[in-house]
């Protein structure tokens, strides 16, 4: 899995987790700056994985809540098939290795 595609993959799976995360959340559980974390967020958004809604946590704050859309869902499910892929494929060259 490309670095890029492992890392929107490991943003969906957080946002799934927790939508009410905030970024500076996210970006520490990740081990992002929260620069690629926008950056990030943004790029899903645009293609549609992910969207963005506001709600009041208080009078005084505005906060966001991330929600995966089906298209999210469907791509999020995608990377995770093919991440179990590429880690069987892994198992299987280092199980014929240990055999040698």
């Amino acid at each position: 899995m490309a670095k890029n595609n492992q890392d929107q993959f490991n943003v969906l799976r957080k946002i799934n987790k927790n939508p009410k995360s905030t970024q500076r959340e996210l970006a520490e559980e990740l081990g992002f700056s929260l620069g690629k974390l926008n950056y990030c967020i943004n790029a899903l958004k645009e293609k549609g994985f992910v969207k963005i809604n506001n709600f009041k946590k208080n009078p005084n704050k505005i906060g966001y809540i991330y929600v995966l859309t089906p298209n999210g869902i469907a791509i999020k499910t995608e990377l995770t098939l093919r991440f179990m892929k590429k880690k069987m494929e892994e198992y299987d060259e280092l199980r014929k290795e240990i055999k040698g």
